[in-house]
């Protein structure tokens, strides 16, 4: 039996990325509905030539969007798939997900998807991400994000999860500039920052209870609530750039991926202590987080 399965797929000037995302979902997906916040390049025509519906709706945060988008789309397939435009179902997640998915047990509620990430055509292996689990793939109404988290967003499911094995490409190819990854990880250690800044004031939390032996994305937050909040700020881009390279094998990612970990590990991180360390200095009737 085939499972009913709806994608949506958030955009803005998306119009190099979504054709690839677009053609791994063909013969997979139902209905492809395109969130887009305001393009200005060609997105709405490629989704069009697609055969995607297209919705257009203010941007806010990811988190926002995607607590819209679910919550105001005429979603009916049992399923709901949600991507960024920059991310592609592989023939072998494909098949792996129309063999897996009707035989899922009713109390599972989402699927993690392994993620490959690729960096201006390299993928990233080591240095932790590979395998980096997403839970991109749940029941209708069966999961919802967190609108407190700014940035560094999750879909929290209504009930238990499982794993894919087969992996899910995540490749932006306007990041082969290498301007357009710092202008975008710019607005984004802001947002970052901002976000741990509310954590770090008491007004933040999660949504989902941080545990080690959890799901993913439990064992993601055990890590940042036992350990990554708890370094000093200014510290952790000079331990966590080496102990990606190091101890998690970074180096062998070769040139291209020591530019990634030394952009990621070191150079982002540091942007973001440095504004956090602006924001809880500020009179807290002043902060704009």
């Amino acid at each position: 039996m085939t499972p009913a399965i709806d994608a949506v797929i958030l955009t803005r000037n998306e119009a190099v990325n979504l054709p690839r995302c677009l053609d791994s979902l063909q013969g997979l997906c139902r209905k492809i509905f395109v969130v887009d916040s305001g393009s200005t390049d060609r997105t709405t025509e490629v989704a069009q030539a697609h055969g995607a519906e297209i919705i257009v709706h203010p941007f806010e945060t990811h988190a926002k969007q995607w607590n819209w988008a679910l919550k105001n789309l005429p979603l009916d397939a049992e399923w709901t798939l949600a991507l960024d435009a920059d991310q592609r179902v592989t023939p072998a997640l494909r098949e792996e997900i129309l063999r897996r998915l009707p035989e899922t047990p009713a109390e599972v509620t989402g699927w993690y998807l392994p993620r490959k990430q690729i960096f201006r055509g390299k993928w990233i292996r080591f240095g932790g991400y590979w395998p980096k689990y997403l839970l991109k793939l749940f029941r209708r109404g069966g999961a919802r994000t967190d609108e407190r988290e700014l940035v560094d967003f999750r879909f929290y499911p209504a009930g238990q999860t499982a794993c894919f094995t087969q992996p899910l490409i995540e490749e932006n190819l306007k990041e082969r500039r290498i301007t357009f990854w710092l202008q975008k990880h710019v607005r984004f250690a802001e947002l970052h920052a901002r976000e741990e800044a509310l954590r770090r004031s008491g007004r933040g939390g999660w949504s989902l209870q941080p545990a080690w032996r959890g799901t993913p994305d439990q064992r993601t937050l055990w890590l940042k609530d036992r350990i990554w909040f708890r370094f000093p700020l200014l510290a952790r881009p000079f331990c966590y750039f080496p102990f990606r390279m190091i101890l998690q094998l970074g180096i062998l990612d070769g040139p291209t991926g020591w530019l990634y970990h030394f952009l990621h590990g070191f150079w982002y991180e540091w942007m973001i202590a440095l504004r956090v360390l602006e924001l809880l200095r500020q009179p807290r009737r002043d902060r704009r987080c």
